[in-house]
């Protein structure tokens, strides 16, 4: 079980990390209509990916902190570093999620850029506690 968790928390750890430091940058250097757009398809895409990964990581989780071992207090600060990302998440930045899909990418709100800057804030949230669950799990195998 613990080779499977690190492999989804391992897996969800890299989705956060490609989206932190592999798309924003470039997205960012697009102009306003393929930004939005290619933002709104990596939304759709991604609704369905990270989930893959995120539930798998969050169950087995819990499964491998009710061990005794010495690596149990590790695999307890793992499960709150993804309790932190499930937080962010459906607190945070599927709602914004939820509403740049809606977005016309020719005529987005006048707000379009704060609105991005806030769920940029929380995905870095996001991509520590995931990276953080990897590594606390990885340290406690």
């Amino acid at each position: 079980m613990v080779l499977v968790n690190l492999f989804f928390t391992g897996l969800l750890a890299g989705f956060e990390l490609m989206v932190r430091f592999g798309v924003r940058g470039p997205l960012a250097a697009l102009d306003d209509v393929p930004h939005l757009r290619l933002r709104i398809g990596l939304i759709g895409t991604l609704k369905f990916l990270v989930p893959s990964a995120y539930v798998p990581a969050l169950l087995t989780g819990i499964v491998v902190v009710a061990t005794t071992d010495p690596g149990h207090v590790l695999r307890g600060a793992a499960v709150v570093a993804l309790l932190v990302w499930t937080v962010t998440t459906f607190a945070g930045t599927a709602p914004l999620n939820a509403t740049v899909a809606e977005w016309d990418p020719t005529a987005p709100p006048a707000d379009w850029r704060a609105v991005i800057g806030r769920w940029e804030r929380m995905d870095t949230v996001r991509t520590v506690a995931a990276t953080a669950a990897f590594a606390l799990f990885l340290a406690a195998a």
